[in-house]
């Protein structure tokens, strides 16, 4: 754990992990507690309640790369402080909006969510060297694990004890404060050896979106479409078998392996191609499908929860040595688009594939999509041509000698 201590240290790595886990678990929370209020509080049906939240994940997969360029040319200080504000204002104007307007309110929302991944991110990149910066996106990827685990749980727990409206505001004051923290914390979004990079301007995108950067969103896609796809998986086969109320502990086993394999791989010597480890997430995925009942199922799952941070991790370094400096923000809130697209689109082709066929055809149409994304991914990035990492040959971020820079051919299996 040499490693973890290392990237631990790194000056303000620790409060901007803490301060972040805070917001990404509240907005990871923030579709169930919509959810809870629009069925609760207006008595109205989850087809109602899943509009609403489509329209928030609308917002959020159209506003990253809007949010990103802001960040890019306004710093992340101002989006994240403008962003807050935007919260505040929704948050609290929730239980009185009507139905429709809250769509249109859910939507703006979205496209204004406090940037809290994308800066985290973007901040791992600037704060770290090459040889910390795999274990450092590890943790980051863990710690989005712990939060989709965490938020929603936390928000049916309360739903079920307290006012819906209360707890959409607890979401929200959550939101507000996680925005805020990361705000005052102002984390750098440069390296030492960039901090020109926004001099020279923005280099055009056809020097960045390349055939290697759409191979790694691809791929972003495919992980997230497959994640979406195996919850509701896991659901209809206990379903089916009659153990329903089974599902919780299924999913726990799940993220639990999933935490695992994130540390596991943050402290291995050498990285693994980003194409390699979601088509082996695919593929354990559609395996899962022989099990039948919830002990079996707890058993498949943890192969597809050992692969499943790293292959996150992978998705997010890989974004981050193909994007310029200049552009990086921009290219994270891609990221994040290309996930939130994935997470939108799983549960529906999923959804279908268990509808036509049986439950098991679930985990197979999940895992069909993840090989998809990852032979493309694997196409795609053979026409890329290998770049190196750092803007200064021979130097990692930190502008110390770097005894093995990284390219992207490595990380993506070119």
């Amino acid at each position: 754990m040499t490693s973890y201590r290392q990237v631990l240290a790194v000056p303000g790595m620790a409060p901007l992990l803490g301060v972040s886990f805070l917001a990404r678990t509240a907005i990871t929370a923030d579709m169930m507690a919509l959810t809870m209020y629009v069925v609760l509080g207006l008595e109205m049906n989850y087809a109602a309640a899943g509009g609403v939240a489509a329209a928030l994940t609308a917002g959020v997969a159209l506003g990253g790369p809007l949010l990103g360029r802001m960040i890019d040319s306004r710093g992340a200080r101002t989006v994240l402080l403008a962003t807050v504000v935007v919260q505040v204002a929704f948050w609290l104007s929730v239980p009185i909006l009507p139905y429709g307007i809250l769509l249109g309110a859910a939507f703006a929302a979205g496209l204004l969510m406090v940037p809290a991944q994308a800066v985290t991110r973007q901040a791992i990149a600037a704060m770290t060297t090459s040889g910390q910066r795999r274990t450092a996106f590890a943790l980051e990827s863990v710690q989005g694990e712990l939060s989709y685990v965490v938020g929603p749980a936390v928000v049916i727990l309360c739903a079920a004890k307290m006012s819906p409206d209360v707890v959409a505001w607890g979401v929200g004051a959550a939101i507000v404060a996680g925005g805020a923290g990361i705000a005052l914390l102002n984390p750098p979004l440069r390296a030492r050896d960039e901090t020109d990079a926004g001099v020279a301007g923005r280099p055009p995108r056809r020097q960045w979106l390349g055939a290697g950067m759409i191979a790694v969103l691809t791929m972003a896609f495919g992980t997230t479409t497959l994640l979406s796809g195996i919850d509701l998986a896991i659901v209809a086969t206990l379903k089916e078998a009659g153990q329903l109320s089974w599902a919780a502990v299924v999913v726990s086993v799940f993220g639990a392996a999933s935490v695992a394999g994130g540390l596991i791989y943050g402290a291995l010597p050498r990285p693994l191609p980003t194409w390699l480890l979601l088509g082996s997430l695919g593929l354990v995925t559609i395996a899962a499908g022989l099990a039948r009942d919830w002990p079996w199922l707890c058993v498949a799952v943890v192969g597809a929860g050992l692969l499943t941070a790293p292959t996150l991790t992978t998705v997010a370094d890989a974004v981050s040595q193909l994007a310029p400096a200049s552009v990086r923000g921009e290219a994270t809130g891609l990221q994040s688009s290309a996930h939130s697209a994935g997470f939108a689109l799983g549960s529906s082709i999923v959804g279908v594939a268990i509808d036509v066929s049986v439950p098991a055809g679930g985990f197979a149409a999940a895992g069909l999509a993840g090989l998809a994304a990852a032979l493309t991914g694997r196409l795609l990035s053979r026409r890329s041509p290998t770049r190196t990492r750092s803007p200064l040959p021979g130097h990692d971020r930190a502008g110390a000698p770097d005894p093995e820079p990284s390219g992207t051919g490595a990380q993506l299996g070119a």
